[in-house]
């Protein structure tokens, strides 16, 4: 019984600490945080889920980045958490922009971790439904063992193949429905640069100098949106930041999140 209650106070005493989302990206899991997670655990209370098709949160069907937002603040209700700090990496940036357009008041703080708030250009559109053709004629693990190891930059390829080997082999878990589910879910996602200008809480911009994915042209526009804006640019860094630079990355969403306080 004493164990019981001991159990239930620890949890009781982590819910009251500021409330911490953070949600991976494209060909990823809850594991690409792990680094983070262990430099911010002790502070906060944090919240790590598999997006719908990733890790162990099956594919549901009609999948948009607009349900993976409902996925996330039905997962935050279920927790009783009523207000955090939404922190996205690529793909997951879509979902905490889709999450604050429809629940504003549910979030503290919002952070683009190589993300944009921007739709798909035609561009970038044609390469998705390019990417999609590989996947369907010679499978996700041949299409995520030729594009993963470009999210890196390459300095650190060539300094930690290692590094890059893992990632990869990470995302070639990832089953070959879900690629293609979320590729058409960012596909056809909106422009939300217009949560950036209505938002009131502050916004984080992690940029990779190095990110062809997500490059730092394309968001420094969005920087001035925000009323408050933490902006930080990453030299020697492509699309993984939490990776590339582990404890630097940890270190500024610690600040960010104590901001947002």
């Amino acid at each position: 019984m004493q164990t019981k209650l001991s159990a239930r106070n620890s949890a009781l005493n982590d819910r009251k600490r500021p409330a911490v989302v953070l949600i991976h990206g494209f060909a990823e899991n809850n594991q690409i945080w792990e680094q983070q997670q262990a430099y911010l655990s002790e502070q906060f209370y944090l919240i790590v889920p598999d997006l719908p098709g990733s890790g162990q949160t099956p594919l549901t069907e009609s999948l948009s980045i607009e349900s993976m937002a409902d996925f996330i603040h039905a997962t935050l209700l279920e927790g009783g958490i009523e207000k955090a700090v939404i922190i996205g990496h690529s793909m997951g940036g879509y979902v905490a922009l889709a999450l604050a357009e429809k629940y504003p008041a549910m979030v503290k703080g919002l952070g683009l971790f190589h993300s944009t708030a921007a739709a798909d250009s035609e561009e970038k559109k044609e390469g998705r439904l390019k990417s999609i053709g590989i996947i369907e004629q010679y499978g996700g693990d041949a299409f995520i063992k030729q594009a993963l190891p470009n999210m890196f930059s390459p300095v650190y390829k060539k300094q930690h193949p290692e590094k890059v080997d893992a990632y990869v082999e990470a995302g070639s878990q990832c089953a070959q429905a879900s690629l293609i589910a979320w590729y058409h879910a960012m596909i056809n996602r909106p422009d939300r640069t217009s949560v950036l200008l209505s938002l009131k809480a502050p916004v984080l911009f992690v940029i990779g100098k190095d990110d062809t994915a997500v490059p730092l042209k394309g968001v420094l526009p969005q920087v001035s949106m925000p009323d408050t804006s933490s902006i930080h640019i990453l030299a020697d860094t492509g699309h993984m930041g939490m990776w590339e630079l582990p404890e630097a990355s940890s270190h500024l969403l610690q600040e960010f999140i104590l901001f947002c306080q």
